[in-house]
């Protein structure tokens, strides 16, 4: 027995495929061709879709290698048996390509890496879902449908993000319509990441389309928190379409951005049906009932009133045909895997192995090289770049000077054995005397000051270079984002290096991933005397960090209610902070957006990260205080 719906005799034109592509197709011109459509259930078994999410880690610009990636995951799901395979947002590419895609010889590359990659996807049973940038007189972040080595169509994202970390209105031309396939009985909707984070986008286009499926390749970047937030958005979309929704997600480092994976589907109801890994590439295999999407819409009138609103006037819908059925029913049932959520504190500390790990080998750098005060950032930093490389990829260099103590010196050296990396000592003292000794007769009259503390941190940061270019290590500093938003750090001293690690984390924030570690290490990975010491610079005597700042558990919550809330002076007292406070941690963030632009690029955790997240002027005047 089978329950056929008519579509209302609605004809459904096959859209043309842009230009820029028709290139990559073969046989007749379909151009004309419409369809009368028909949805059909059978129901004598339920129908399954097979779908495989490839969250695989881009490289910016490495067409080859992306494209030679590309083909291996598509040979690992042709092997599971996967119908439709979804790779992420710009796949071909990476994410994001920024000014790369100023470049006319990129564009036509891209497409030429399109062609090669279609050529060799001849799976009958399967239809690609990839990520590209098409090209003619505009360029457009765009998704190629591809099915027995032919493009069937192109889909052009529509709503270009251009906030934050985004800037794909400053590069896109925005497309105007939305893509659906109908591949036998099954009708599935298209979109791109910030398509989906719209109400009025796929989901409410489903049910008018009658679409099934609302699928959604994505290059989300990470933040604290970001995991969750995207989850209630796809649980909310799946509800508001009743459908099932599939969002594939970019997983990697590149440069200050960490994309964390996660790809996940849920169903008509909300509810999570697979889930993949975070912070490393997967392939997410899931069967897919989608008889439960046409159950589900019995019971709602909300598919029935779209419906009628659905006529060919108002028609913005591209639709493509794929030949044949999915082969659902042909394979053998499996069991979908969800991945569990990690913790806050794990999540950060997967992150930034990941950006570290990537920043480090996707620039073709073998070792690195961390200062080693004792205190607890270079200790974080140094093992997050065990975990990230390995020991034997990491030199820790301990650098003493007038005012360093024997118990700091002492950690520094423990923590380099207990985390099994080269060590080396290289005291500042004597360089320090000679420096004071060249710039006395300058300094006449004047008593020691902070000039003199940032000459030990300078000459420090000189060590480090010169070791660098020595031995070609890329060098790690260790500031933290309390000490960035404050000031409280050292242009060419400690800011000095290649890649700031954890230039976006809170100081409170760093003790807690450092006590993650040691809890999981069950061990004193990082020592109990390193956790438990006042924080110090020692450039000075009995010197500690709230000589100068407020405490940290002040600190911290002001920065983040002015840098990442855009909270006022009065708005932050408001919530219980002391005025005083307030107002000097404001005049530090704002008076130090010079030191900022001129440090190493880091990996973004909070909200909103200095960088391209934050982009106050450095001459500015406006103050309220």
């Amino acid at each position: 027995m089978r329950l056929c719906t008519p579509s209302l005799g609605l004809l459904l034109k096959i859209s043309p495929v842009p230009a820029t592509v028709n290139q990559f197709r073969h046989g007749p011109d379909t151009d004309d061709l419409a369809i009368p459509l028909v949805s059909c259930y059978t129901a004598l078994s339920m129908r399954t879709l097979r779908i495989g999410l490839a969250q695989v880690n881009s490289t910016v610009g490495d067409l080859n290698g992306n494209a030679k990636k590309i083909l291996a995951w598509a040979e690992r799901a042709r092997k599971q048996g996967v119908a439709l395979l979804l790779f992420p947002e710009l796949a071909i590419t990476g994410y994001p390509p920024e000014d790369l895609l100023l470049k006319p010889s990129f564009i036509r590359d891209n497409l030429a890496t399109l062609d090669r990659i279609r050529k060799k996807l001849k799976m009958p049973g399967m239809v690609t879902v990839l990520g590209f940038v098409d090209g003619n007189d505009d360029i457009h972040n765009a998704a190629a449908i591809i099915h027995r080595g032919k493009i069937l169509g192109v889909y052009h994202k529509r709503y270009l993000p251009n906030y934050g970390v985004f800037d794909e209105d400053r590069y896109f031309q925005s497309g105007d319509r939305a893509f659906s396939l109908q591949w036998g009985n099954l009708r599935v909707s298209v979109s791109i990441c910030e398509d989906i984070w719209y109400p009025g986008g796929p989901s409410q286009e489903a049910l008018r389309g009658q679409a099934e499926l609302i699928v959604n390749i994505s290059s989300s970047p990470y933040h604290l928190g970001k995991g969750e937030l995207r989850e209630r958005m796809l649980k909310t979309r799946a509800s508001d379409g009743v459908a099932l929704v599939a969002y594939v997600n970019l997983v990697g480092g590149q440069d200050e951005l960490v994309f964390d994976g996660g790809s996940a589907i849920f169903d008509p109801d909300g509810q999570v049906v697979a889930r993949g890994r975070l912070f490393e590439e997967d392939l997410v295999v899931a069967d897919l009932d989608l008889e439960k999407v046409f159950r589900r819409r019995l019971h709602d009138p909300r598919s029935r009133k779209e419906k009628q609103k659905h006529t060919q006037d108002d028609d913005r819908t591209d639709w493509v045909k794929v030949l044949g059925s999915p082969a659902g029913s042909r394979v053998r049932p499996i069991r979908n895997r969800v991945e569990p959520r990690v913790s806050p504190t794990e999540e950060v500390f997967r992150a930034l192995v990941l950006g570290t790990r990537d920043y480090v080998k996707k620039n073709g750098f073998q070792r690195v090289l961390v200062g080693l005060s004792g205190g607890v950032d270079s200790a974080l930093v140094a093992a997050l770049a065990v975990k990230a490389l390995g020991p034997k990829a990491v030199v820790g260099v301990s650098m003493p000077g007038p005012f360093t103590s024997r118990g700091t010196r002492q950690d520094a050296a423990r923590v380099a054995k207990n985390l099994g990396i080269e060590f080396l000592e290289v005291p500042i003292g004597p360089v320090f005397e000679s420096y004071t000794r060249a710039l006395k007769s300058a300094f006449k009259r004047k008593k020691p000051d902070v000039a003199e503390e940032n000459l030990q941190a300078r000459i420090r940061g000189n060590y480090l270079m010169a070791l660098s270019n020595k031995f070609g290590w890329l060098v790690l500093t260790t500031g933290n984002k309390s000490e960035l938003a404050t000031g409280y750090c050292t242009l060419y001293g400690d800011m000095a290096g290649g890649f700031a690690v954890i230039r976006d984390v809170p100081k409170t924030f760093v003790y807690e991933v450092a006590k993650w570690i040691v809890r999981r290490a069950g061990r004193d990975l990082i020592p109990k005397s390193v956790l438990e010491r006042p924080p110090t610079a020692e450039l000075r005597a009995n010197q500690t960090d709230q000589d100068t700042l407020p405490p940290y558990a002040e600190l911290d919550p002001i920065l983040k209610a002015y840098v990442e809330g855009d909270l006022s002076l009065e708005e932050i007292v408001a919530r219980g902070a002391k005025p005083a406070t307030v107002k000097k941690v404001i005049r530090m963030v704002d008076g130090n957006e010079y030191k900022r632009r001129q440090g190493p690029p880091g990996i973004k955790i909070t909200e909103r990260a200095f960088g391209k997240d934050w982009r106050l002027p450095i001459t500015n005047r406006y103050r309220k205080d």
